[in-house]
């Protein structure tokens, strides 16, 4: 009971400082809108700078497991590091993705709210319908945008398992051993890499069109 008190109250508290946030953008002119094609923007560019993490990571993992003498423990020093940082790029483009979807929430409640305010139906009607072609299209890039997600939670998990068996086998059989799992994973961070790339062309279309509007 007490964990839930507690959750409701930073949920309640987390949305009253971006409600305050929103109100202090609109004073200088900045609205909902343009906050969130900011965020569509700087989620696409976190996807961008993940996929190239991830390609990192692949390659230090291929220059482990063509190992042919000398340290394998600094192989295996920068490995860890490559997965660490694909994990703090991953975490990165979560973070980046949960706000597109807090601020494209309060835009559209706010349209629809501000519909009845209309006195001329001509012009309402065209607004609810601008607001449902905005919608679709929001969904279509969220659809896409979570898609590209959860694809990285399968490739950290994988390299976070060869990496914990490579710190302790730091041998050449544990090398042999990632040899067999370097193409499954080759395979998911290519197609990781192609869900993200669809992503940032999606975010680039959507962007276009509410810059058209």
């Amino acid at each position: 009971m007490l964990k839930k008190i507690v959750l409701m109250s930073l949920i309640v508290l987390l949305t009253g400082c971006q409600t305050a946030y929103y109100s202090a953008m609109e004073k200088v002119g900045v609205h909902k809108r343009d906050i969130l094609v900011d965020r569509v923007e700087e989620a696409r560019d976190s996807q961008d700078d993940a996929q190239q993490q991830f390609k990192d990571a692949l390659e230090q993992y291929r220059a482990v497991v063509q190992f042919n003498g000398g340290e394998l423990e600094t192989l295996y020093d920068r490995l860890k590091s490559e997965y660490d940082d694909s994990v703090d790029a991953a975490d990165q483009v979560s973070a980046r993705i949960k706000s597109v979807e807090q601020v494209a929430e309060a835009l559209f409640e706010e349209w629809q709210e501000e519909l009845d305010q209309y006195q001329n139906a001509g012009l309402r009607a065209q607004s609810a319908k601008q607001l449902k072609e905005t919608q679709k299209r929001y969904a279509e890039l969220l659809k896409v945008m979570k898609r590209a997600e959860q694809r990285m939670q399968p490739v950290l998990t994988a390299l976070n398992d060869n990496v914990l068996y490579l710190k302790h086998n730091l041998n050449a059989r544990a090398v042999g051993a990632l040899k067999g799992e370097f193409a499954g994973i080759s395979q998911n961070i290519d197609r990781l890499i192609r869900e993200m790339q669809k992503s940032i062309k999606e975010s680039d279309t959507f962007i276009r069109s509410m810059e058209a509007q």
